[in-house]
């Protein structure tokens, strides 16, 4: 038995010590860092014309044609490396919307402006008119 009080009579545990490996030849090498942790999942690569995309979408909305141009740009950048892009799609989509209604706008203004100066002469004798702007007006 071993006396609490006495130290001398304490014998240590036996140590759970793997043994020696038989050659140093294949012995681990602990000089090296250990890996750094690695969490979750790596990071997605860029899909190619992705970014381009995204700003053809916002500049559809200001600018059509150069929206359309920059979505048509992005939408092959983007199929040559084999991915999807529904952003360009979208400008594209947008771009060509607002332009051919731009088109329209531009040739109603057009028509009304003229059917408007034409409605000017109505009761008007044949002649030149000064207009308030310092122009004039030819009336029929």
């Amino acid at each position: 038995m071993t006396d609490p009080n006495n130290p001398a009579n304490i014998t240590p545990p036996a140590a759970n010590v793997p043994p020696a490996p038989a050659s140093s030849a294949s012995a681990p090498s602990y000089d090296a860092a250990p890996p750094a942790p690695q969490y979750g999942a790596p990071a997605p690569a860029a899909v190619p014309g992705k970014t381009l995309g995204i700003v053809a979408f916002i500049v559809s909305f200001f600018a059509s044609l150069i929206g359309l141009i920059l979505g048509i740009v992005a939408l092959v950048q983007s199929k040559k490396a084999g991915h999807k892009n529904g952003w360009a799609l979208a400008a594209i989509i947008l771009g060509a919307v607002f332009f051919v209604l731009t088109i329209i706008i531009i040739i109603v203004a057009v028509s009304l402006g003229a059917s408007a100066i034409a409605s000017l002469c109505d009761g008007l004798p044949a002649g030149e008119y000064p207009t308030t702007t310092g122009g004039t007006i030819t009336c029929p």
